[in-house]
């Protein structure tokens, strides 16, 4: 299975000089903006210019349930996958209420949902199968499905306006799957990157990591990424793997949330490291295992709010600063079309 087209580098020296150059400029000491100027930066690269404007961007919610939850990692029965995918068509989940405040589109797919939805406005049926399987008992998903995921993130995302997507997730037993994800990619022990999740007690959380290392040694095979994805899951995951990978390809920017859409990115990144030069990590969630997926691949997130929400909630807490960059970037103006003088060209940022 090798469904992965080569995505390039965009490493464009001269463009981030001219960037640079252009931050440097402005009516301002140099670099007081902080990191709101490599984030202007990053944009830039992202777009290809130098007077970067987001437009159009689009929330994309991945759904799906894990044969897994059975066994009680999660403190939430997996019905809550599907009523909350009720929740964020009708307006009322964190993610529906935020979308809708800064003007982002909200698209939720049923990924593999154990549940039938009426058609309707802003939902994508997408389901390659009612939730995946038990991965205690075999890979929670076949190769097969496991691409058939991929193809469909992908598809969805061609068919989206805009050149910025937000990933957000829902499925309930999704922070395990992205726990073995980490384990196994990033070759840590499985008890460092395990958490809470939806809110298990200690003893609970003890559980789940037996539970899950016990996984991992049924799939000590499974070293390769999407050998990885099929055997620990989930379907939104996978999917989110294949929008990540198209967008990549479009050089849209990606506003990656927590734990879960990291997850994907990791997966994606390990495919094709290149993704990572498109995104743009929204915040540090509360979940045990994000800081040491943030740490191996070396990004750097915009907040650290103790979230651990999910459904894209923190992106769209995050976006308000790309657009601030962005507007920084193309209406500030520089020392010279100001006529401000400067005493010091090489002057440092709080002299």
């Amino acid at each position: 299975m090798n469904p992965i087209t080569d995505i390039l580098d965009i490493t464009q020296p001269e463009l981030a000089q001219t960037l640079q150059h252009a931050l440097d400029n402005k009516t301002k000491p140099l670099g007081s903006l902080g990191r709101m100027e490599a984030l202007a930066q990053r944009i830039g690269l992202i777009l290809g210019t130098t007077a970067p404007e987001l437009h159009a961007p689009q929330m994309l919610v991945c759904a799906a349930d894990h044969g897994l939850a059975a066994r009680g990692v999660s403190a939430f029965p997996s019905d809550v996958t599907w009523q909350m995918v009720e929740n964020f068509l009708a307006g009322g989940a964190a993610v529906s209420v935020l979308a809708r405040q800064h003007g982002i589109g909200l698209t939720v797919v049923d990924c593999g949902v154990r549940h039938d939805f009426a058609e309707r406005d802003g939902l994508l049926i997408r389901k390659v199968a009612p939730g995946t399987a038990d991965a205690l008992e075999g890979p929670a998903m076949t190769a097969a499905q496991c691409e058939q995921a991929i193809d469909n993130g992908r598809g969805v995302v061609r068919g989206l306006p805009g050149n910025a997507l937000l990933l957000g997730e829902m499925g309930i037993g999704n922070t395990s799957a992205a726990s073995m994800l980490l384990a196994r990619l990033g070759g840590l022990a499985v008890a460092d990157v395990t958490g809470a999740g939806t809110g298990l007690d200690a003893q609970a959380v003890q559980r789940k990591i037996e539970i899950l290392r016990d996984v991992l040694a049924r799939h000590a095979d499974a070293k390769a990424p999407l050998d990885a994805l099929a055997a620990f899951g989930g379907f939104e995951i996978a999917t989110l793997v294949g929008a990540v990978l198209q967008a990549a390809e479009e050089r849209r920017v990606i506003v990656v949330d927590g734990f879960i859409a990291t997850s994907a990115v990791l997966v994606a990144s390990h495919l094709q490291p290149h993704v990572l030069q498109r995104c743009v990590f929204a915040h540090r969630s509360g979940e045990r295992g994000h800081a040491l997926m943030l740490a191996h691949l070396r990004a750097e997130p915009l907040l650290d709010l103790g979230l651990r929400l999910g459904e894209g909630s923190g992106a769209a807490l995050a976006w308000p600063l790309l657009m601030s960059a962005c507007a920084v970037l193309r209406e500030m103006a520089s020392f010279e079309s100001a006529g401000v003088s400067r005493s010091d060209e090489t002057a440092p940022a709080n002299p």
